[in-house]
């Protein structure tokens, strides 16, 4: 199968899923296309990571609960950190960036309290997008119980709309 195919084939598998939840075909493959996007666009390694590690835990997200039988414990958990690993590794070699951070607590220079740490940014972004993904679920069902009711949408919404508002600090900070 030619990688075109595989381009195609792939947003449409997604549409073939009987019941979507939280985490869903559409929010995976827009992370993905953001990544994408912002790659293109030659923005910070630390949004494109952002938008990365959104996508892995989403991917992981979407697929453990297309699993309806449980086979090992923590399941969801397990799936959602392999998928995560399994996106944001093997793209960390190819995006250069680090960013010094001196930590000048006490002590001698070089000690663990004072010394300069090298921060990936693209690592860096890629934990607050798996974070961010996380944690909107959560946010939307007291956003939801705070008013009553569900919005159309609502759980999509507020994932893009956090990553954008992250993406958009991120990119003026670094």
């Amino acid at each position: 199968m030619g990688f075109r195919k595989s381009l195609v084939l792939l947003p449409s598998l997604a549409l073939l899923a009987k019941s979507i939840h939280a985490h869903c075909p559409l929010c995976t493959v827009g992370a993905a296309a953001a990544a994408g996007g912002a790659a293109y666009m030659g923005v910070s390694t630390s949004v494109v990571g952002l938008f990365i590690g959104a996508f892995g835990v989403s991917t992981g997200w979407w697929v453990s609960n297309l699993l309806k039988k449980k086979f090992i414990p923590f399941q969801k958990i397990v799936l959602i950190l392999v998928s995560y690993i399994a996106t944001v590794l093997p793209i960390l070699p190819l995006m250069p960036g680090f960013y010094p951070l001196l930590i000048s607590f006490s002590g001698d220079y070089g000690s663990l309290l004072n010394r300069t740490y090298l921060i990936n940014l693209f690592f860096a972004g890629s934990l607050l997008g798996g974070a961010i993904v996380c944690i909107t679920p959560l946010l939307s069902r007291r956003i939801a119980a705070w008013r009553g009711r569900m919005l159309p949408f609502q759980g999509i919404a507020l994932t893009l709309l956090l990553l954008v508002i992250a993406a958009l600090v991120l990119g003026v900070v670094s």
